[in-house]
């Protein structure tokens, strides 16, 4: 059976490199190679740019990490492809667009996230738009 492509969001990939739960879950799944993660070089910078904010700072060095080792472990366990024409769609947080173009442009079965702009859509492009928690019940339920 073939590995699902899923697109993470940045706010999921943030509590799945910080915090235990869900969203780590889904991180664990693809360092076990049970799930293939994509982004783009944008999705990534956004990531970077999420770490180095200050808020984030105590919980990195509480973890005794950094947030270099941090986008590293992200970096070894990503398909990166290239950052895609993004077309406005999320005109309140036009971010999101860039999470929109890389499910797109990767053929991805879902895309996970947190954001309720996102998760108002429901589904762009015929693919589901789901929280980490709607994903993992359902992903831990198929057909092996």
């Amino acid at each position: 059976m073939a590995k699902e492509r899923v697109i993470l969001d940045v706010n999921v990939w943030i509590s799945g490199l910080l915090w235990t739960g869900t969203p780590n879950r889904l991180i664990q799944a693809a360092e076990d190679g049970d799930l293939t993660l994509v982004t783009t070089p944008a999705i990534v910078e956004e990531i970077r740019g999420a770490f180095a904010r200050p808020k984030f700072a105590a919980r990195i060095t509480a973890l005794n990490t950094s947030m270099g080792e941090l986008m590293e472990s992200l970096l070894s366990i990503v398909e990166v492809i290239q950052d895609p024409r993004i077309e406005a769609v999320i005109s309140q947080d036009p971010d999101d667009d860039k999470i929109l173009a890389c499910a797109v442009a990767a053929g991805a079965g879902s895309i996970v996230s947190g954001d309720h702009h996102l998760l108002a859509l429901k589904r762009y492009s015929g693919i589901p738009i789901v929280t980490p928690k709607q994903f993992w019940d359902a992903w831990a339920k198929r057909p092996e």
